[in-house]
């Protein structure tokens, strides 16, 4: 019972949080990344309550939607205490939110199936048909292009310049979106990979073909 209640807490916290977000990190991405996390969870043998408390808030706690990593991570602590969670599960939330985001290219490891879950859970919602709309919608929110042939993806990049560097929605699937099946974790998301992968490998075959008038 007492589980159930604060995950009711964290949809509502998290909902609150994300509600006008309009950088494609929004309440319907927690949603299907909470989906995902039950099915790689159930899939896996991870603790469920974890998966779906962590997957939850992990967004709350994004440096792109707050002024720095530093703030998220303690607007997600300072939730968790208020809600009196469990120290050990509050601390193993926390280490999960702290270590999954992508940054350049960073792929720290995560020490326990839970965080493998999670992490795998939101990285699946950047692969495959969401993850183009996704791209589309992230971009505008930044202002950057749709492609520009004279400004080539970026092969190598410190973090500051792959959160702040000058790209492209199409550059940003060779920069990001196209490696995150190599980097998935567990065995069920990378078969779920697949699928979503070549699709997204399928779309940009069509776009260069209509962008060079080939199609």
């Amino acid at each position: 019972m007492e589980r159930e209640r604060v995950l009711s807490r964290a949809t509502e916290f998290a909902r609150a949080f994300h509600e006008g977000e309009a950088s494609g990190h929004d309440w319907p991405h927690i949603e299907r990344v909470v989906r995902m996390a039950r099915r790689l969870a159930a899939a896996e043998g991870a603790d469920p309550f974890v998966c779906e408390l962590a997957a939850l808030l992990h967004d709350v706690a994004d440096e792109k939607l707050n002024p720095s990593k530093e703030e998220g991570l303690a607007r997600v602590r300072e939730w968790l205490q208020a809600e009196s969670v469990e120290a050990e599960t509050a601390g193993h939330v926390m280490d999960i939110i702290s270590t999954m985001s992508y940054g350049a290219g960073e792929n720290t490891p995560m020490r326990t199936a839970e965080g493998r879950v999670v992490r795998d859970a939101d990285r699946l919602d950047a692969i495959g048909a969401i993850a183009i709309a996704r791209t589309f919608v992230y971009a505008g929110w930044k202002g950057h292009p749709i492609h520009d042939p004279a400004l080539p993806p970026r092969e190598q990049m410190t973090r500051e310049q792959y959160r702040h560097g000058k790209t492209t929605a199409i550059n940003h699937f060779y920069e990001k979106l196209l490696k995150l099946k190599r980097l998935l974790h567990t065995e069920t998301a990378k078969t779920i990979a697949d699928e979503r992968h070549r699709f997204m490998e399928n779309y940009l075959e069509q776009f260069h073909k209509e962008w060079n008038g080939d199609a």
